[in-house]
């Protein structure tokens, strides 16, 4: 197969970046070993790594140390899994663009403000319908479920998968360190190894059941892997 090209910088006369195709996208440059259980917030120590990568791709650096620290733990607690940082930000690219969405700001503790919520999944424009499964007390609606945070979870899927990744002691849908370790740990709980096309497209497919949505998270994880955007 051949292979996407993007013009640099979005002009027409420099160079071409190369984006490669094929399942699963490039895990783009390696994530070195930090001390995942230091105290506060050890996202922090992947700053140097993150600046180029975040300077290249037009991302906030912030969102690309959660990336690379959910990459970090991964490697540690679930070596088998092999899910990369890139394939973390195809998928928050496209639920929020990186904790972005309608004005939304991500703080140097990487919590998202104002939160973002879906909308009601009341099983219209091809939403499943789910009734409240937390009372609103996760997304605010005691009526319907709607998704949550930068990497839009629905709260039933929190209340399992959820954890504190950035040391302040409680797990937060709305925290990008933590919805990224949430979504890596459900992943590769979902689709195993995801070094192999097998086992990442069924973890995606798990996140989202629409092979439009795994395209998308793929394009933009290539995109990330080489140093552009999507």
């Amino acid at each position: 197969m051949g292979a996407l090209l993007l013009a640099a910088c979005g002009t027409t006369t420099g160079p071409a970046i190369e984006i490669p195709e094929g399942v699963p996208p490039a895990p783009g440059v390696p994530v070195p070993a930090i001390d995942v259980d230091g105290p506060g917030r050890t996202a922090d120590l992947l700053t140097d790594w993150a600046t180029p990568i975040a300077e290249s791709t037009g991302v906030g650096r912030t969102a690309i140390e959660a990336y690379g620290h959910a990459d970090a733990v991964m490697a540690r607690s679930t070596p088998g899994c092999g899910v990369a940082w890139t394939t973390l930000a195809g998928i928050g690219y496209v639920e929020s663009r990186h904790g972005t969405f309608r004005g939304s700001s991500v703080g140097p503790d990487s919590v998202v403000s104002p939160p973002i919520r879906g909308v009601p999944l009341d099983g219209t424009s091809g939403n499943a319908e789910i009734r409240d499964t937390d009372g609103g007390e996760l997304d605010g609606d005691p009526v319907l479920d709607r998704a949550m945070g930068p990497m839009q979870f629905i709260p039933e899927t929190w209340r399992k998968w959820g954890v504190d990744a950035n040391g302040d002691g409680r797990a937060d849908p709305d925290t990008l360190d933590d919805a990224a370790l949430s979504a890596a740990r459900y992943l590769c709980a979902s689709g195993g190894d995801l070094t192999t096309p097998e086992g990442w497209s069924r973890a995606l497919l798990a996140y989202n059941r629409s092979g439009v949505y795994a395209a998308d998270v793929r394009d933009a994880a290539a995109a990330y892997s080489v140093g552009t955007s999507p």
